[in-house]
């Protein structure tokens, strides 16, 4: 076979698949044979765990949302998810749709209105059904799904893109360890902790899609009667029919699948809540919205730490530590997906906008949904939406369209919303699991997505068929104590992680002012380079000729000093790079690629130029691991290049030196290296 035309069949991890796909099948059969004892089991776990560890999660959700807005203020806010010339790979707004689709477009559809109905009528504290009640059950549905949920999804998120864009690790959950166990991260360690992030996600949306369906099946109860409710067939055809669609999705991939659906999610959503907005108590909804903000605002710290510890009741598990449980549960699902779609934006901007715009979004929703409600209870009498909700929380949103306008129009694009919903978080749920299963490869092939995709249809039509939904929604979210306890570890290395690239960035100099002192010849051959625009035949020929040469000489003097480097030249770049590895300690990597620039419209103005179609020149430019460096070294000879390298390897064993955590490694190895490099080498000529 040619291996040009040798295709790489599949991209799976097996020590991290074959356990996956071992425990799944425990589980789903354990569950299917007897789901009753399987639920009581599961059920007792999570009630020992919410006694037990409440205190804990409300902690640690806390310190995450202190954490992440931290970073954002501090002046590493400005470090990119990626290299520093990178840029944002989506716009705004298709950013934001993708990433509000998969974390949790869905919950607001199923809570949005039942959420504060359910409150108002058995609010925790005081009387039910008063306007205290009202304000609480706000208050109350603003805080579970507000700034908390999001610092989870993103602070899982920014770790990820961060060790991944910024320092080429895998895009996967065993990449937030790296900092405290280093290489070991590839090994059994690593692999459990993939191993665990996909059964998470997999039974996580395995079982809200399976439960939530029973939303659409209410929907089109209430389009066509004659469709039965609460109907397992209908259900199982509904993920069926959910399944194909996103099997068509992951295979379009990420950019025509998932984010049209996302936008269309997006559309739809909007023209949602503008004709609610339009049709209900518009001004009551605007007055209500800004009040319940100030107040969440006002009273989000003695939230976050109530914990009903004196008027000990069923509440408090049963509502806020579920969402919170059942949000850290699917992190690493949200937060892969998330960091998949944010690389090239700077820490700041990721966190605030992951933070602030799907929050405001969301107090926006609950207030033109939930308020709504309430005044249709409050103002109007209608009562009996109390009983319809208490009675069945899938149909809240449908028994509210009954007592507006148009409410046929309204439910039929609602029903077309939650299958987009569910399709984008199933497609994006199969990419991320293929993802973790590949130890977080970007590229693998079509049949592993269909599969992922495929298994989370037959899990949730499995579970569903034998009641056995709820045992494994108590199951993933008990799972949630232990990936808690890795988001606090992934914590303290990131934070150690920023504080060497602080280290780092004080320890770099700029090409220029290294330049200054390399002697009074160098002036004439940057000039040149100023006003030269060379061709790309030109540039490759260098890097193959001059500078490869030049890292070959290094490679050879290194090996002088017993310090494994070796130079590689990539003809599909073109690129040349010379790595310098020391065991247990981070790996030096200078290279040199070739990068196309428009030619600017001051090189010949003589000329006639167009916008499109413009020439272009090109240059050799310098990249670290840190990312590209945006100097040219076109037209270096060897002793110029060779000494540019050593200048980079220079500051990259004093960051070493100052870097906390890491040894010193023996600087006079280097000045021996440095004055033999010189010493062998002709002079440059003039």
């Amino acid at each position: 076979m040619n291996p040009e035309n040798k295709v790489v069949r599949t991209t799976l991890l097996a020590p991290v698949f074959i356990p996956t796909i071992l425990v799944a099948l425990l589980l789903v059969l354990g569950t299917i044979r007897n789901p009753d004892l399987a639920g009581q089991i599961f059920a007792r776990t999570l009630a020992e765990i919410t006694a037990n560890f409440g205190w804990f999660y409300m902690l640690v959700v806390a310190a995450f949302l202190v954490f992440i807005v931290a970073i954002a203020f501090t002046r590493w806010g400005s470090i990119k998810l990626g290299p520093d010339h990178a840029d944002p790979q989506y716009s705004f707004p298709a950013w934001f749709a993708m990433l509000f689709s998969a974390g949790y477009g869905i919950a607001l559809l199923f809570f949005g209105a039942a959420e504060p109905v359910l409150h108002y009528a058995e609010p925790p504290i005081g009387s039910a059904e008063t306007v205290d009640a009202a304000k609480q059950a706000m208050q109350i549905a603003f805080f579970h799904w507000g700034f908390h949920i999001w610092a989870i999804y993103g602070l899982v998120g920014l770790v990820l893109a961060y060790f991944s864009f910024r320092h080429g690790l895998p895009l996967s959950i065993r990449s937030a360890l790296y900092p405290l166990i280093g290489d070991r991260i590839y090994g059994p360690i690593g692999h459990a902790v993939d191993v665990f992030a996909i059964l998470g996600t997999l039974f996580g949306i395995a079982t809200t899609l399976g439960l939530s369906v029973t939303q659409i099946n209410a929907g089109l109860n209430y389009l066509m009667p004659a469709i039965p409710d609460e109907n397992i067939r209908v259900q199982i055809l509904t993920i069926a029919i959910i399944t194909g669609l996103s099997i068509i999705s992951v295979i379009a991939g990420l950019d025509k699948g998932i984010k049209r659906l996302s936008v269309l999610n997006m559309i739809l959503a909007a023209s949602l809540m503008t004709f609610v907005f339009i049709v209900g108590p518009s001004i009551f909804i605007l007055e209500t919205f800004l009040q319940n903000t100030g107040d969440y605002l006002n009273n989000i710290v003695s939230r976050t730490f109530n914990l009903q510890a004196y008027e000990r009741t069923d509440w408090i598990g049963n509502w806020t530590l579920f969402i919170f449980g059942w949000t850290i549960a699917w992190a690493p699902f949200v937060g892969m997906f998330i960091a998949k779609i944010s690389r090239g934006r700077t820490i700041r901007q990721f966190v605030f906008g992951v933070m602030l715009v799907p929050t405001m979004f969301t107090f926006l929703w609950f207030s033109i949904f939930g308020d709504t409600a309430l005044h249709l209870i409050m103002n109007e009498g209608q009562t009996a939406l109390i009983g319809a909700v208490q009675e069945n929380e899938a149909v809240a949103l449908f028994q509210l369209y009954e007592r507006l306008p148009f409410a046929m129009i309204a439910s039929v694009v609602t029903i077309a919303l939650i299958i987009t919903f569910f399709v984008t978080s199933s497609d994006s749920g199969a990419l991320v699991i293929d993802s973790l299963a590949s130890g977080g490869s970007h590229q693998t092939p079509a049949w592993q997505r269909v599969f992922w995709a495929s298994l989370l249809g037959v899990v949730a039509s499995a579970l569903l068929v034998a009641n056995g939904l709820e045992a494994l929604q108590a199951m993933a979210i008990a799972s949630a104590l232990p990936f808690a306890i890795i988001m606090v570890i992934a914590c303290g290395g990131l934070w150690r992680a920023l504080i060497i690239e602080g280290h780092r960035e004080a320890s770099l100099q700029t090409h220029v002012e290294n330049a200054a002192h390399r002697g009074s010849g160098l002036w004439r051959k940057r000039l040149a380079g100023l006003i030269r625009y060379p061709t790309r035949e030109e540039v490759e020929d260098f890097i193959e000729g001059t500078v490869l040469r030049s890292m070959q000489r290094v490679e050879q003097a290194l090996a002088d000093q017993e310090w494994p480097a070796k130079a590689h030249y990539d003809e599909d770049g073109p690129r040349a790079y010379l790595e310098v590895i020391k065991t247990d300690e981070l790996d030096f990597i200078y290279e040199i690629r070739v990068v196309s620039y428009p030619r600017p419209a001051f090189a010949y103005p003589e000329m006639d130029r167009q916008t499109e179609g413009d020439e272009h020149y090109y240059r050799a430019e310098v990249f670290l691991r840190r990312g590209g460096q945006s100097y040219d070294i076109f037209g270096y000879d060897e002793q110029e290049v060779i000494r540019d390298i050593l200048d980079q390897f220079e500051k990259h064993l004093h960051f070493l030196h100052i870097s906390p955590g890491n040894l010193p490694w023996q600087m006079e190895e280097h000045d021996d290296m440095l004055q033999q490099n010189e010493s062998s080498e002709p002079k440059p000529q003039e």
